[in-house]
């Protein structure tokens, strides 16, 4: 057969015949010059040490033993609504030059891919594996690229994913450097419960921690922050340090700061552990009507049920007694002033509770805003009363389209809220009580939803009371959520929970004492509330609303919270003796149901 071209090589004769006549005449052959061997460049790719290196959105990544591609331990990131558990981390590369990259994955939908290349992003992902399978792609840096960010994620609505061994083999880059100590921290604005900080900017940061005692409290990207969720007349002390790929600088010098005197929001006059009830003082149902002359001393707090407005989008509220035709043992009005003032002597707290199932309120103009404080200053007037409870649900809340940042809202009707409460507190001042009763869909609901969401198609409804809450969380007295009609939530442990039982009380109480970042968003974080703030909201029987809770029950969530014991499978981030206390829904069906409800609430805190 005939061979054409050069032979592909020498055969071991013909090249050692070749060196030896090279030898001979005094020459060597020229080896080829060695390149230096490409090298791992990712940084912990084995997840031994924990998730250095790696950040993962919404808090979705945690490293486990089991199971492990190999070593001890390896990620497990868990899609959350919004969130497909994306764990990234930012590496420096050379430029023009080729990387390969891969890890070795398990689960449902897990993708690995490469951004910021400078030429074309890459990834590559698995349907479905049972197994331990390896994923590897290749990239080409372009003529200016210094650093890319790899990473891998799952999918929305699937379960947890793992990853390890993860490896990016090429040329290394520049070693990143630690950037500089922040200068310049300052304390601005205190309040009550928050104090305003700000830094001069480190050279090669690319975000700061924010620590209060040596203990980190915030994670931001920019050069001011506040420190939410402290006590009043309290000093605390502050450093920031600044953060890039390489890890934490130096913590700044410290500065101290003390919080102002409290106010309304410290607690209005409260007793440690308070019961707050609602009085159907408007209506009757199938509970029957109580007159306030004979709610028992049991409550605390009494909401007079409800201030309606006179159109959903009126802002003018009214509130009348029940007429005698729909409950003929009514009181007169006369009787029930008395009524309101001997509780208030007897250190009850009364207000007017604006809203409910069937009071729609859209405060949508700035004359809306304002006929809202003035008709709900006449009947604080009228009847004597010691504050307000904002129990808007159904479609009073939503946000527009666009609106994405719980701590900068846009939409007219939560900013006139807002804007209306202020105004109202401001009026009555230290004294004035501020409670809200939402719905976990208005609150909760927000750590995996929030708004219409980045694409649209969300429920505008989602999230939508956490910037109320937050913009007066200096203000409000008692943020008491309805635990109960209510459709699974997820908690901060990413599992869903069902109302009726310990369990989600205690996972839904949980989010409101540590904070969550609102739609898995990191650098949006709610902050945690006072646990003096914080009662838990129930239905007092089976007949007052879905998702009754037996006093057994009630018991376990109390003693869970209070005294970490009783917990179940689920783990709290903290334990608040100070907890306020419980709502319940309502005082008339509690007197229904033979005072089942407000006899456990005495009997565990021996009220």
């Amino acid at each position: 057969m005939e061979r054409t071209g050069p032979p592909a090589r020498l055969t071991g004769a013909v090249a050692a015949f070749a060196a030896a006549l090279l030898a001979a005449a005094g020459l060597t052959a020229l080896a080829p010059s060695a390149a230096a061997a490409d090298a791992d460049q990712a940084r912990n790719g084995g997840f031994e040490s924990g998730l250095d290196g790696w950040s993962c959105t919404g808090g979705s990544g945690a490293t486990v033993g089991t199971p492990a591609h190999s070593g001890t331990s390896a990620l497990k990131a868990t899609p959350a609504g919004s969130d497909n558990a994306k764990c990234s981390q930012k590496v420096s590369v050379q430029p023009d030059s080729t990387y390969t990259l891969s890890a070795w994955v398990q689960g449902s939908y897990v993708y690995l891919g490469a951004e910021g290349t400078g030429t074309t992003d890459v990834s590559t992902w698995t349907q479905s594996s049972t197994d331990w399978k390896q994923l590897t792609t290749t990239f080409r840096t372009g003529p200016s690229t210094t650093s890319v960010s790899v990473y891998t994620h799952g999918w929305f609505g699937t379960p947890a994913y793992y990853a390890d061994d993860l490896t990016l083999i090429g040329p290394g880059g520049a070693p990143a450097e630690l950037p500089a100590t922040p200068t310049g921290l300052k304390a601005g604005t205190a309040t009550s419960s928050s104090v305003d900080l700000s830094w001069t900017g480190s050279a090669g940061a690319t975000g700061y921690n924010v620590y209060r005692g040596g203990t980190k409290v915030a994670s931001v990207t920019g050069t001011s922050t506040t420190v939410t969720g402290l006590a009043a007349s309290t000093a605390y002390s502050f450093q920031v340090a600044a953060t890039n790929s390489a890890g934490e600088s130096a913590k700044s010098a410290a500065v101290t700061a003390t919080t102002a005197a409290g106010g309304g929001g410290t607690g209005g006059g409260l007793p440690a552990h308070a019961l707050v009830g609602y009085l159907h003082s408007s209506f009757a149902n199938g509970s029957g009507y109580t007159r306030m002359a004979d709610v028992p001393d049991s409550w605390d707090v009494i909401d007079l049920a409800f201030g309606e407005p006179t159109s959903v989008t009126s802002g003018d509220i009214r509130f009348s007694l029940c007429p005698v035709t729909e409950c003929p043992n009514v009181e007169s009005v006369a009787e029930f002033k008395a009524a309101i003032k001997a509780k208030q002597a007897a250190g009850k707290k009364v207000l007017i509770s604006i809203g409910g199932q069937n009071g729609q309120v859209q405060l949508t103009t700035a004359a809306a805003r304002d006929t809202f404080v003035s008709s709900v200053s006449k009947i604080i007037d009228e009847y004597g009363l010691d504050g307000l409870d904002i129990d808007f649900e159904g479609h009073s809340l939503s946000l527009n389209t666009g609106d994405t940042d719980f701590r900068n809202p846009t939409t007219p009707v939560v900013v006139n809220l807002i804007s209306a409460v202020k105004t109202l507190k401001a009026k009555y001042g230290e004294k004035f009580v501020l409670t809200m009763a939402p719905e976990t869909f208005f609150v909760q609901l927000g750590y995996q939803y929030y708004g219409s969401g980045p694409w649209g198609g969300q429920d505008p409804r989602a999230g939508a009371y956490l910037p109320v809450i937050h913009a007066l969380r200096d203000d409000l007295t008692l943020l008491h959520v309805q635990d109960y009609n209510s459709g699974s939530i997820m908690g901060l442990d990413n599992q869903y929970h069902s109302m009726g039982g310990a369990d989600f009380h205690i996972a839904m109480t949980d989010m409101l004492l540590t904070g969550f970042p609102v739609a898995g968003d990191q650098t949006k974080v709610f902050p945690p509330l006072r646990p003096d703030q914080v009662a838990i909201g129930l239905p007092a029987s089976t007949q007052a609303g879905n998702g009754h809770t037996s006093p057994a029950e009630v018991t376990k969530a109390l003693n869970c919270l209070t005294k970490k014991t009783d917990c179940g499978s689920y783990a709290t981030h903290g334990t608040w003796p100070a907890l306020r206390g419980l709502m319940t829904w309502s005082i008339n069906w509690d007197r229904f149901n033979n005072g089942e409800f407000s006899k456990n609430f005495d009997a565990y805190f021996g009220s």
